[in-house]
């Protein structure tokens, strides 16, 4: 199974050519750089997902939209294209980027992606009426590609956009996508869901989870927009899409930052300005039936330990990483490292389901990880630390 590589920077540079792009604009370009890529097996420096603080506003949907609420694209244009807003930055004094937003709530947040605002000096937002505000930075956290932004507008101005339940979407749902690609004001796209549990590469090179796939065309000048389920409300922020060859533009794979991640992140941001994440300091392997029987692992699920960071809290508490490299059906592996199997008495059968129970705890917690080193089953308690600031 493959890691993710290494991909453009949110100002265009990159190492290895990736085509998975953000998908914010330039003023002059027309395309603000910065990728991501898919991967499997993610090799992590840290466990970087959301909190367990939630926000739960009035009217969120927790389940699927019924045959009885789903609207057509032009009804769902029509209540919610006036919520979302144009952002622009500069920085120096010149033109700098370009993306999408939409409103949060009635006090004047603004959500959009963290690598639309990157590096701003200043930033302006523009409303559906052509009023054009000062926006300031509540927060951002890069490891989700999530900015708060909030404006000064009286409240009867603002029409919040409401959150699905994005652990309620399927595959083949239908999804509108709105926002401003290539600067074209408030254009919407339809499309359907076309996977989930995606994995993409954050700004700082952490990975995002749970990440939805549409075929919904979104372009550079989408980012930060939503993505909008049958009832018109937002399942995503569009963030990233996959390019082919050369170009730039849309190809039918689009992905976007699920809106359950959203919620957590936004209320962090708002009473912290900073989301607090937890790390180990470990790159971790998946494990199935497959690679258990061809090596005789002690058990079929779970995560095997490919390295540990020295200095880290893995290092620390004496987790051990692998020291043999092998391949299995085109997939690579290292073992010899431990094989976690459970966190604090949970069995965890993958790195998304650990990933999901670190959801939580944060820096400074204890936990307990079972653990097979070799045929012996054993209890390892290590100490959270600080998530840093990029891989």
């Amino acid at each position: 199974m493959q890691s993710p590589s290494p991909a453009p920077t949110p100002d265009g540079r990159s190492g290895r050519r990736s085509h998975v792009t953000s998908i914010a604009a330039l003023a002059v370009a027309a395309l603000l750089g910065g990728g991501a890529a898919l991967g499997g097996a993610v090799a992590l420096n840290a466990f970087e997902d959301d909190t367990t603080t939630v926000v739960e506003r009035p009217g969120s949907s927790a389940r699927p939209v019924s045959a009885s609420e789903a609207l057509t694209p032009g009804e769902i244009y029509k209540r919610s294209s006036g919520a979302v807003v144009q952002v622009t930055t500069s920085t120096g004094g010149s033109a700098a980027g370009q993306g999408s937003g939409f409103v949060f709530d009635e006090q004047g947040h603004i959500v959009t992606n963290f690598h639309v605002v990157d590096g701003a000096d200043a930033i302006e937002v523009s409303f559906s009426n052509r009023d054009t505000l000062t926006a300031e930075v509540v927060g951002t956290d890069a490891s989700t590609d999530l900015a708060l932004l909030e404006v000064d507008a009286d409240a009867t101005a603002l029409t919040p956009l409401q959150l699905a339940d994005s652990d309620a979407v399927k595959v083949g749902d239908p999804v509108v996508a709105i926002g401003n690609p290539f600067g074209l004001e408030r254009t919407i796209t339809a499309g359907i869901v076309s996977a989930l549990q995606r994995t993409v590469q954050a700004p700082n090179d952490y990975t995002i989870d749970h990440v939805i796939q549409t075929d919904a065309p979104i372009n550079p000048g989408n980012s930060g927009g939503p993505l909008l389920d049958a009832a018109g409300k937002v399942i995503g922020v569009n963030s990233q899409i996959q390019t082919g060859g050369s170009s730039n533009g849309n190809v039918g794979i689009g992905f976007a930052v699920p809106s359950n991640t959203v919620q957590n992140v936004v209320a962090q941001l708002l009473e912290d300005g900073a989301v607090d994440r937890s790390y180990i300091g470990v790159t971790l392997q998946d494990v199935d039936a497959e690679l258990a029987r061809a090596f005789e692992l002690p058990d079929d699920a779970g995560v095997l330990v490919q390295s540990v960071e020295p200095g880290s809290p893995a290092a620390d508490a004496g987790l051990r990483g692998g020291d043999r490299p092998v391949v299995v059906d085109g997939r690579s592996a290292t073992l010899g490292g431990d094989l976690i199997v459970a966190i604090d008495g949970v069995s965890v059968a993958n790195l998304s389901a650990l990933r999901d129970a670190l959801l939580q705890r944060k820096p400074g917690d204890r936990v307990e990880l079972e653990v097979y080193r070799g045929d012996e089953r054993q209890t390892i308690d290590v100490t959270l630390g600080q998530q840093p600031a990029s891989r």
